[in-house]
């Protein structure tokens, strides 16, 4: 099965229990495809066997759990995060599949160069906020770690990331692990991770108040921060951090730029790429950015690249064959 999943690229795989058998499905591509089937008897015997060996309780049938486990191949290594979560028949099982050893540049993640420029230049700052937003699984997290291996590349920083959980292990970063239940959150590692004299910090998620208060303070005292927060898009970014406390001239003082990211199914002229799929972003930064913050959305305005105009430029360029 993982060796199926894999060849094919999978990026996750699902086991879905139903009233008689378990459905397993891949994900490729970003669309869900039917796998096969399996009995209970053979399920149960394999989800023990994952449930053992990435950590979680055998025993536990009733709470969701995480786990991890390292799986190699002949070629490449992969980090398999599991997850559980107790459904009407049995645990329900998500595997994500996570190599080891591809780290993409930024200029294989972006299907156009100057989306990819233009985040290069967000960290030629020494202080201030970049934000990504984003649906899960849209990529935000492998963009911040592509900027990070830049930032060393270019500029020799001092670069540490808080994860929950550490998503790739990257040479040259400090890289923490969060742990909430044991009082180890996100404000607590930046308070941490600012005696660690950093030129960039990469937090995963700003959460909640508390956080996004802490990390906007790093940013406004001569650091650069990269972050992730929930919102529909760049302009409801702005939004989501004002429900969150902060005020406009702290928003105004610190964010460099917001992007909204999203992941394409494309055909490329050239094969040399080593993915299918590509990002685009809804990128606000300048006067965009400043007059949204004014209140004006950055769609009103002239010249700003939504995702409807992306795909149609991606369309026109012959990079897929849909223009929405």
């Amino acid at each position: 099965m993982l060796e199926t999943a894999i060849e094919k690229s999978a990026t996750d795989i699902h086991f879905t229990p139903k009233e008689d058998e378990v459905e397993i499905y891949f994900r490729v591509n970003g669309y869900r495809w039917y796998f096969q089937s399996l009995s209970f008897k053979s399920y149960h015997t394999l989800l023990s066997y994952y449930k053992f060996n990435s950590g979680m309780d055998i025993a536990e049938k009733r709470l969701p759990q995480n786990g991890t486990i390292l799986h190699q191949t002949k070629w490449h290594t992969y980090d398999l995060r599991l997850s559980t979560l107790p459904t009407k028949f049995s645990e329900s099982l998500a595997i994500r599949l996570l190599p080891k050893d591809f780290y993409p540049s930024i200029d294989q993640l972006f299907l156009f160069p100057s989306q990819a420029r233009q985040l290069i230049n967000w960290i030629q700052h020494r202080s201030g906020m970049l934000l990504f937003t984003g649906p899960t699984g849209s990529g935000k997290t492998t963009t911040m770690y592509a900027l990070l291996r830049k930032s060393i590349e270019l500029y020799g920083y001092q670069a540490i990331t808080l994860e929950d959980p550490v998503e790739q292990q990257v040479n040259n970063l400090l890289q923490v692990q969060v742990n909430e239940q044991a009082g180890f959150s996100y404000d607590v590692g930046l308070k941490a991770a600012l005696r660690h004299d950093p030129d960039i910090i990469m937090v995963g998620e700003i959460r909640d108040e508390k956080t996004a208060n802490f990390a906007f303070k790093a940013a406004l005292t001569g650091h650069l921060v990269m972050s992730t927060v929930h919102a529909k898009n760049a302009y409801g970014t702005l939004t989501r951090l004002k429900d969150m406390g902060l005020n406009q001239v702290d928003l105004k003082e610190t964010i460099i730029g917001i992007a909204s990211q999203q992941l394409i199914n494309i055909e490329y002229p050239n094969q040399n790429k080593l993915t299918h799929r590509a990002a685009i972003a809804e990128i606000l930064t300048g006067e965009f950015l400043a007059q949204a913050l004014k209140g004006i959305p950055p769609e009103q305005r002239q010249g700003y690249q939504t995702f409807h105009s992306l795909r149609r430029k991606a369309y026109a360029l012959g990079f897929t064959q849909q223009t929405s």
